[in-house]
């Protein structure tokens, strides 16, 4: 028994499982060689996320057999999040899954680093999708709303921050401008995405999303534009980039922040020209996408401080929608979590009378860092741990001390994080991707951690 969470690998050479197998230490794997063992893996295991080899038997050297079996899969679990792999006419097969409704493509020969990358984003999307249908199930099935009502994006809201957020992401989706959508993390910004291009006249056409902090900026450049065979050291066959894969829909950068200078260069002349040159490519290829995109940071100080170009953030600025909090979202607290502790008290079966007066109060006026993630996970683990008929403040971990234990645990902390810094920027030389990756955090996270505890020269 393991709480990992499942990938299916559809894939029918032996070697090329057993070497995807052990490369996923994340994930549960599950192995099927064919049409039929994958849908009876995906009946029995329901993973989240699926690879898709093309190439299956008894059409091992074609794709008509893979594309038979993408279509099973989203047929039977559509919210799967299938990726799918080929070397057979990789152009058109790419086109072809994408509009069926694959998540991403993957050009072979594989390169594991590359596609683990694209099974954590994977694995980040559904995750999010999840936990807004098990909210939005949660509202149905209480029967008390309170006035909360399923939104663009599947976001569950009786807030009219919220609402308000929502009506304007509607009310824009049928414009031909782009997006920005500014909030923190957590506060459901590609959820959002998701709302807008589906409310848009672009429904029909591919949603494509990359998080641009996730990509290393060595690749970045090529993830987005695309590359030509021979391009760079690695590059074995021709490759079209996020943009190209989202022609006449909807392309989502999200942590556009995080986009290293001189490809802002090359994004900005995409906007005002419309046309795109792979790396290593001298053919201008004309692309209609709409670009909605995210960040936490502030652009403005970036822009202040050079780090992020002004002329750019007007091109991607048309329209900034900026996302509450939970914490800016009065009343949502207590209301979802009242949906939580409902799911987690069926789930576990136990039983509750509600939330003691003092567990509302300190709902309301937390601070809810992690947001709807936090609030879900402090609920879950109060449903199995409470003792009493009532779930209190102390269950949720909720109370507010302010005695020396917690804060010298505070500055322990602190202390910690700081000397893991210090030694992550010392043995990279300075290099934020690479210290980044030491930590085990994405360099927009580095970036605060940095100016949070004054290790930027500042």
């Amino acid at each position: 028994m393991t709480d990992k969470p499942k990938l299916l690998v559809i894939e029918d050479d032996p070697g090329l499982q057993r070497q995807l197998k052990w490369s996923y230490d994340d994930q549960e794997v599950i192995l099927a060689g064919d049409r039929e063992s994958a849908m009876a893996a995906l009946r029995a295991h329901q993973p989240a996320v699926v690879t898709l080899d093309l190439g299956l038997p008894p059409d091992p050297d074609g794709v008509t057999e893979g594309f038979a079996t993408l279509e099973a899969i989203l047929s039977a679990r559509p919210a799967t999040k299938v990726i799918v792999a080929s070397g057979h006419g990789a152009r058109e097969s790419a086109r072809r899954a994408i509009a069926m409704g694959a998540f991403d493509f993957y050009h072979k020969p594989v390169d594991i680093d590359e596609l683990g990358l694209i099974v954590r984003r994977a694995f980040h999307v559904a995750t999010l999708e999840a936990e807004n249908r098990r909210l939005a199930d949660a509202a149905a099935s209480s029967g008390a709303d309170g006035g909360a009502g399923r939104v663009l994006g599947g976001i569950i809201t009786a807030a009219p921050e919220m609402l308000k957020v929502a009506r304007m992401v509607e009310r824009v989706a049928s414009a031909s401008v782009s997006v920005m959508l500014l909030g923190a993390s957590g506060t459901g910004k590609e959820l959002l995405a998701r709302g807008l291009h589906t409310a848009s006249p672009r429904s029909v056409g591919p949603f494509v999303a990359i998080n641009c902090a996730a990509i290393p900026e060595n690749l970045l450049e090529s993830e987005l534009f695309g590359h030509e065979r021979g391009a760079f050291t690695g590059a074995v066959k021709m490759q079209e980039g996020k943009i190209e894969l989202a022609q006449g829909g909807t392309l989502f950068l999200d942590e556009v922040g995080d986009i290293p200078l001189p490809l802002q260069v090359k994004l900005l002349r995409f906007l005002q020209e419309r046309v795109i040159e792979r790396v290593g490519g001298r053919k201008a290829i004309p692309v209609d996408v709409r670009i909605v995109c995210a960040t936490h940071q502030d652009l403005e100080a970036m822009i202040a401080a050079g780090r992020f170009r002004e002329d750019l953030y007007y091109r991607l600025a048309e329209i900034v929608v900026r996302i509450p909090t939970l914490k800016e979202r009065p009343g949502d607290a207590a209301l979802l979590g009242q949906y939580f502790m409902t799911r987690y008290a069926r789930e576990n079966g136990r039983s509750f009378q509600g939330f003691t007066p003092d567990a509302i109060a300190a709902m309301a006026d937390w601070h809810w860092p992690g947001n709807v993630r936090e609030l879900e996970n402090r609920v879950k683990r109060a449903v199995i741990m409470a003792e009493g008929a009532r779930i209190g403040a102390d269950d949720l971990d909720l109370v507010n001390s302010e005695d020396e234990a917690a804060l010298s645990l505070k500055a322990a902390r602190e202390a910690a994080d700081c000397a893991a810094l210090r030694r992550a920027l010392a043995r990279s030389d300075g290099n934020m991707s690479q210290a980044a990756r030491l930590l085990g955090i994405s360099r927009p996270t580095l970036y605060d951690m940095v100016r949070q505890y004054g290790l930027d020269g500042g």
